[in-house]
């Protein structure tokens, strides 16, 4: 029965132009999904990547500074008398 219907809508050459332009559509509407699925994702990696880079911008930062930083009391005490603090 059903393989009557359908081969009698693959012999009439109306509706094979219809299911061939169909089947068209259908492909160019899952590219276009993908795509689009594609581009969210790319997104989000490149947030997860400003993210990380601003982390380690702040941690070179913070190992700048303690590197900067006075290493015991007469090292404090040497710059408060040069006037250098």
């Amino acid at each position: 029965m059903i393989a009557t219907l359908l081969g009698g809508m693959v012999a009439s050459p109306w509706m094979r132009a219809a299911l061939s332009y169909g089947a068209i559509a259908l492909s160019v509407l899952l590219f276009l999904l993908a795509l689009r699925r594609s581009g969210e994702l790319t997104g989000r990696l490149a947030e997860r990547l400003e993210t990380t880079e601003k982390a380690h911008d702040v941690q070179r930062r913070m190992l700048e500074a303690a590197a900067r930083c006075l290493r015991d009391r007469n090292e404090l005490a040497e710059r408060l008398r040069d006037g250098q603090f």
